[in-house]
């Protein structure tokens, strides 16, 4: 079906879909199946050997699922998109996928706890060696490029510092080296950034997050060239087997319909809460893409829609002080996620970044005093009379 519209806003409701195929339903069905029939034993044998196009059994391809990968790829602006059981199973595919033993991985000078983790366990087991670099310039990016390096592998904005990437900084240099970089948008998704449009060659996603939007599914997302996506489906997702399930792609959809909404709300509030909190005595610094007079303000301006709903932030004073401001909360809660309507908040030196060993961590600028907040859907005044009575306490 010819689509007759062009803006993020129309296709993050209506891509990939055609009611009329689906007996005229408005709401994508969900295809709660495993298994699929075939009309003839030959057909079956078309099917198994890539001649002719359909479903065979969903731990390949299910109809729920493919919308969403379709729908993804559409926002994305990228040729096909692959849906996955979580996030990690994302990025461990995509990883995996695109080394082999001995290689090297160069990284953004920050990573998602579980990310450093995976990169730990390749090293342990296939001599697969990673370095972290500011990605600042290109003097910085060559000194880092080995003659084994596999990927750049970026996290834009950073988790959790909020550290930004000039992504068409880094794919300049990485052409240079026919050497592909994976971008993590989880943070921004596709409404607030388009890695692909800057030159990147993979974006992947926690869909967990602002995507499913409503804390209830763990999924992941990428989105890349056809061909990639394709041999990334026939092996490091089909044989190892980190498949979405498909009331899970369900839910996706059902989230994605309203993340421009969602996030034009996400971040306003955070852009209030930022200006509180950047002058309030008990803060010692914050961190925010925002932040117009921070060195990363040219880039967030270059390559970011709007700054999004996060936020770090350093406490005065110790570990101990960090926890009990988080204690003295009253409705905004602890907890690890992003991106849901609820604002959530968390101490990353104990929680989320816990398995990367201290030196590596403050390395990374995550110091025992700094707190993640993700900015939820609330009225942005509550937000901050929850924090600021808080922060009287710290």
């Amino acid at each position: 079906m010819t689509k007759k519209y062009q803006r993020f806003e129309t296709a993050v409701i209506h891509e990939g879909y055609d009611e009329k195929e689906m007996l005229g339903s408005l709401s994508i069905p969900l295809f709660q199946t495993s298994t699929y029939v075939f009309d003839t034993a030959e057909q079956g044998e078309r099917r198994f050997s890539g001649e002719e196009e359909g479903f065979v059994y969903s731990r390949l391809r299910n109809p729920t699922v493919r919308v969403l990968e379709e729908r993804i790829a559409r926002l994305e602006n990228g040729e096909k998109g692959l849906a996955f059981a979580s996030g990690m199973a994302a990025v461990s595919a995509v990883l995996l996928y695109l080394t082999k033993a001995n290689d090297h991985v160069l990284c953004s000078a920050g990573l998602y706890g579980c990310t450093y983790g995976l990169l730990t366990l390749m090293k342990e087991k296939y001599n697969i060696t990673s370095d972290f670099s500011l990605l600042d310039s290109e003097d910085a990016i060559h000194a880092k490029i080995k003659p084994e390096t596999a990927l750049i592998y970026v996290e834009t904005p950073i988790n959790p510092t909020m550290k930004l990437i000039d992504l068409e900084l880094v794919t300049k240099v990485a052409k240079e080296y026919s050497i592909p970089v994976v971008v993590d948008n989880t943070f921004s998704t596709p409404y607030l950034q388009r890695p692909l449009d800057l030159g990147c060659d993979v974006v992947l996603h926690s869909a967990t997050k602002y995507i499913g939007g409503h804390g209830d599914v763990i999924a992941g997302l990428v989105v890349g060239k056809a061909d990639f996506i394709d041999d990334l489906a026939i092996t490091a997702r089909k044989d190892i087997g980190g498949i979405m399930s498909p009331f899970d792609a369900w839910l996706l959809l059902r989230g994605l319909k309203t993340l421009p909404i969602r996030m034009d709300r996400h971040c306003e509030n955070a852009a209030n809460i930022f200006e509180k909190l950047k002058g309030h005595p008990k803060v010692a610094s914050i961190y925010f893409p925002g932040d117009t007079e921070s060195s990363d303000g040219k880039i967030a301006a270059k390559q970011m829609r709007k700054s999004g709903g996060m936020i770090s932030f350093e406490i005065k004073g110790s570990k101990q002080d960090a926890q009990h401001f988080m204690n003295r909360l009253n409705f905004i809660k602890i907890a690890v996620s992003l991106g849901d309507a609820e604002t959530l908040i968390e101490h990353p030196a104990t929680m989320t970044h816990a398995v990367v060993p201290e030196a590596s961590r403050l390395k990374m600028g995550i110091t025992d005093q700094l707190i993640r907040l993700s900015i939820g859907l609330e009225a942005w005044e509550d937000i901050w009379d929850d924090l600021e009575q808080a922060l009287e306490h710290v």
